[in-house]
This record gives structure tokens, sequence and C-alpha cells, in this order.
């Protein structure tokens, strides 16, 4: 089973030399980190990363932070995407245990074996391809992924992971059951937490009640933040992804986070009247 694109095209360019080029036009953006990542690093500290999923246009540059840090620390052997259900498909938690994703820069494998484990580890995740047939906030992650692994010489393999249910427990078991899944099998891997922030306020609005969020995320306070997107009204879409990125990275020993950048759509479309909030970070 191979799961075809759903946004290329759209969300980011349906052509392999017109994406390569866009994701390097992510990096070298004012509002990205300004370079292409030239060094692909072996320390290997980084447990978690977040990054937006808007079109490459709009928050490619935000997530490009996130992807050069992840490429200057080193890649593992599998990803974890995590991503919120936009589309209302699949079960309350729905992941995928075998066959392949595809983009316009190849093929990528399930990793099969942690998917099974991790299903017996929590056994509210469901195999349930449905939830990702039409959902972009995990596919938009793949050709970043793609495009570090081809400077790195390296093949690496996904599970992805759509979450209907965002609740603090349903997440919380999610994340515990990734971290014992990993040790276990003794698999080096990543999460990404797949999350954009504030939708349709105001550019003040929606900065000033997301960096109070992003303050709990930088103190690995998974509750707090959690509070805090209840409290302000914060229309944050993947806040449950970013609370299993946490709990799966505390659990790994992860001691810190780093906010590496925000910023909304009005800084690119230049209208502040209704932005969407976008931010990039690591844990670690």
């Amino acid at each position: 089973m191979i799961r075809r694109p759903a946004v290329a095209g759209t969300f980011y360019e349906g052509d392999p030399e017109s994406l390569r080029k866009q994701i390097e036009w992510c990096f070298k953006h004012q509002l990205g980190p300004g370079r292409t990542p030239e060094i692909i690093g072996k320390s290997r500290e980084i447990k978690s990363i977040i990054a937006p999923h808007a079109g490459y246009m709009f928050s490619g540059p935000v997530a490009a932070h996130s992807y050069l840090k992840l490429a200057e620390d080193g890649l593992p052997d599998t990803f974890i995407i995590l991503c919120p259900n936009h589309t209302g498909m699949g079960s309350g938690v729905s992941t995928v245990t075998e066959g392949a994703w595809e983009t316009p820069l190849g093929i990528v494998d399930i990793d099969s074996e942690f998917s099974e484990k991790l299903i017996e580890k929590a056994p509210i995740i469901d195999s349930e391809p449905l939830a990702h047939l039409q959902e972009h906030s995990c596919e938009v992650q793949v050709p970043f992924l793609q495009y570090l692994a081809d400077k790195a010489g390296k093949q690496f393999k996904i599970v992805p992971i759509c979450i209907w249910m965002q609740d603090l427990e349903t997440t919380t078991e999610i994340g515990e059951a990734l971290a014992l899944t990993s040790q276990e099998l003794g698999r080096d891997v990543v999460v990404v937490a797949s999350t954009d922030f504030t939708h349709y306020k105001p550019q003040e609005v929606a900065s000033s009640t997301d960096h109070q969020v992003l303050e709990a995320i930088q103190a690995l306070d998974e509750e707090t933040m959690m509070r805090k997107v209840q409290e302000l009204n914060v229309t944050m879409c993947g806040f449950g992804t970013v609370t299993s990125a946490i709990v799966f990275s505390k659990a790994l020993g992860a001691k810190r986070a780093e906010i590496l950048k925000y910023a909304t759509s009005g800084d690119t479309t230049k209208d502040y009247s209704a932005v969407v909030g976008y931010a990039s970070a690591i844990i670690l």
C-alpha cells in the first residue's frame, strides 16, 4: 500500500526539482534561518521538534528553523510524525502499520515493527489509514525530512499518527507509549509535533496568547500549556501533538526546549487583521 500525496501542488510544489528549490527557499528566506543545512551532525541530542504545517509559502520558513537544527544534530532511523486530525476521518488516534508514503521526492517506508509494537503499548491507537488519506498536517513534514536525508545519504522510516482526541490523558498515553516502544526496540527516533498556533485573529492578539503557550512549552510543562490553550482560547490545532512530544521527550531524559522562531501568516502576506501563528522549537 502506497499513500499518494494529497496536497502536492497546493501546499508545496508538485515537481521534484521545484520542490527542492522551494525547500531551499524556505531555509534561505528572511523569516527562515537564512541558510541551508550543509553539515549533517551525529550528536543526536534532539528528542522532538515542533514545526508548522501550512503551505510552504506561509509557514515553510518557520519550519525550516527546526529542520536546520535537526540536520546539524543528526538524523534518526525513524521519525514519529504526530499531527492533528483536520478531516474528521478515521478513529480517535490513527496510525499506519504497513506500506509506504509517496511525495514528489520519493517513497518512504512505514516502520511497521514500531507501529505494531506501539499499538500494543497504547490500545487507544488504531491502525486506520483512512485518517491519513487527505490529512495535510503530517504530509507536509515528509519532504523536509527527505531533503535532509538526501543530503545525509541516509534512509529513514516514518510512523504517522493522526490525533483527533487531544485531551491530556490521551496524549500523555501516546507520549509514554512512544518512549516505551523506542526503548524496547532500541530504535533511535525523533518525534515531529506538527501544529499551527492561533488561527484568524489579529496579529497582536495571536502573538500575545501564542507566546504564553510557548513559555509553557519552553518550560516543558504540558499541563500548563494545555491550561493556557483553554483559558486563553488559543485556537492551536495541534496542542495534543505537542503534549505527546513533551511527555515522550522527558521520558527519554530531555531537560530543555528551545523556541527557535515565531511568525505569523501576516509576516508573509502583510495582512495582520486575521493571522495564523507559526512556531518552531526543539526539545533536547
